[in-house]
């Protein structure tokens, strides 16, 4: 009765009085209305799930938040659930959805735009086009986006469009004595001076006559001038092909791209599901197997390496600085622990500098001037990690290795020197046990921080040296999340859909992982 009753209270001051109800109104007003946008923008697009997610997200806060008595537990846990469908589940599953498709570089559009890409890109001027007077200029509130200006030399309609749109009517053009354009509604006509600093962009205007490319593409080279262009690869709809000037014919591959008889790949091409192509890849292409299984077994190494060393480091120096007889343990931990307290970044970069070969301090001065290739050879630049994870990482394993040191009982040691155990036996077999209760969880956490440490493999080595037998920007001292940085954002061209595949493998295995790992810490829980 009194847990109801306290209940019903809570409740009260829920709900509030007359203000809070106004406020709850109008705050649940502000967002149906911003709901019902984006439901009408995603209506317009026919983006159907998008519509779904959005009425039914409306309809349950409604429901949750205008009642003033009822799923008061909802009221608190909706926000946290719905940041976490936005910012984890639905990345995730835009992630897996990705992993299926070839989405990347050459493939980022849709076939329709693909086609218009492909006829934009093979133009040649037409013989007898018409001079089309032209104005260079920027749409008012749309940024720095080129857009042009032309009047029709038949109709002498003002029209305007950039590369993505085709022509549409302007109004409100002026032009000056001498009849050239000076101004239209919306835009901001562009002077000579303008025009002149980004001729590149000018140049690779080629505005769309009407929404089928076969029409042609206003082109200009003055500003002020526009010729008509018309495409050398001719496209049948119907047939489904291109074909160029030299009567090849192109046809969809099935695979988001138009291929030749002959293997001729024409681009860009359209993102299509690959099914589980991204996948086999790491199998089956050699460009892919062989780096992709020397870097699987180096993120293990890597990993176990650096879980190992760090704890065993930390570990015993706990055991050295727990010692009551030490005098001055404050001081030693505060010094033991500095590592951790400086931003790992910025000492992975000093770390660098100290690894140089020519100059770095530990060649210079530690070893005497050797010439130790710490970050050129792919042996030297391993160890070289190991060594500035352990000095980052020890820190960490230090301060919780203490902690779980004081919290055991003390007549744990009592019981020890009663049955005459030694010291070692007595940390072996009793206290290491007891510290593994709460240590593993954690070992098993730093494992997985391990396994993605991004940070320390790319800002110390970017994980050089790089491969021979590869076209991949993949290097010796890579584990799996720099490689699927390099492959989705690389230099060498963004494969979003193999990166995404190989971020998918990365999350099984470390998934696979833990959940053995925790399966196997519970045995430790009947010691305790």
């Amino acid at each position: 009765a009194q847990r109801e009753e306290r209940v019903h209270r809570a409740q009260v001051r829920f709900s509030g009085g007359a203000w809070s109800w106004v406020i709850k109104i109008v705050l649940l007003g502000g967002f149906d209305a911003l709901m019902v946008l984006g439901l009408l923008a995603a209506v317009a697009k026919a983006s159907w799930v998008i519509v779904a997610v959005i009425a039914v997200g409306t309809i349950a806060v409604n429901l949750i938040y205008l009642p003033p008595n009822r799923e008061l537990p909802g009221k608190y846990l909706a926000p946290g659930v719905a940041f976490m469908l936005i910012f984890s589940v639905s990345v995730m599953l835009y992630t897996v959805y990705v992993g299926f498709t070839n989405y990347g570089d050459g493939h980022n559009g849709s076939k329709d735009d693909a086609v218009l890409a492909i006829q934009q890109n093979n133009q040649a001027r037409v013989p007898d086009s018409a001079t089309y007077k032209a104005a260079v200029a920027t749409k008012n509130g749309g940024g720095d986006e080129l857009w042009l200006i032309v009047v029709d030399p038949k109709t002498g309609q003002a029209r305007a469009g950039n590369n993505e749109t085709p022509l549409q009517d302007a109004s409100g053009v002026t032009t000056s004595s001498l009849g050239a354009i000076t101004g239209a509604d919306g835009y901001t006509v562009l002077d000579f001076a303008a025009v002149s600093t980004r001729s590149s962009e000018v140049s690779k205007l080629a505005v769309p006559l009407s929404d089928k490319g076969a029409d042609g593409f206003l082109h200009t080279t003055t500003g002020s001038q526009a010729y008509v262009y018309r495409s050398t690869m001719a496209y049948d709809e119907k047939a489904d092909t291109f074909t160029d000037t030299t009567g090849t014919v192109y046809r969809d591959s099935g695979q988001g791209s138009f291929v030749s008889a002959d293997g001729k790949t024409i681009q860009p091409g359209w993102k299509v599901n690959v099914g589980f192509s991204n996948f086999t890849a790491a199998i089956t292409n050699s460009q892919v197997r062989g780096p992709f299984l020397k870097v699987l077994v180096w993120t293990f190494v890597f990993a176990i390496g650096s879980v190992v060393s760090c704890f065993a480091l930390g570990l015993i120096l706990a055991l050295i600085f727990n010692d009551s007889r030490l005098r001055g343990r404050r001081w030693f931990r505060l010094v033991m622990i500095l590592p951790y307290a400086f931003p790992a970044t910025m000492m992975t970069m000093v770390w660098s500098g100290l690894f140089n070969q020519d100059f770095g301090f530990i060649n210079q001065v530690l070893l005497g001037g050797l010439q130790v290739p710490w970050l050129n050879d792919g042996s030297w630049a391993k160890v070289a990690i190991l060594v500035v994870n352990l000095w980052l990482g020890f820190p960490y394993q230090f301060l919780v290795a203490t902690g779980a040191l004081q919290s055991l009982p003390d007549d744990v040691n009592e019981a020890a020197e009663v049955d005459g155990a030694s010291g070692w036996s007595a940390f072996w077999y009793i206290k290491f046990p007891l510290l593994m209760v709460s240590l593993a969880p954690l070992l098993i956490s730093t494992f997985a921080f391990n396994f993605n440490n991004f940070n320390l493999i790319y800002m110390l080595t970017r994980g050089g040296p790089r491969f021979t037998d590869t076209s991949l920007d993949i290097g010796s001292t890579d584990i799996l999340i720099s490689m699927v940085y390099k492959v989705a954002f690389g230099d060498q061209g963004r494969q979003y859909g193999l990166g995404s595949a190989f971020a998918i493998l990365i999350f099984i295995i470390v998934g696979v992982i833990s959940w053995i790992g925790f399966r196997q810490t519970r045995a430790l829980e009947d010691i305790n």
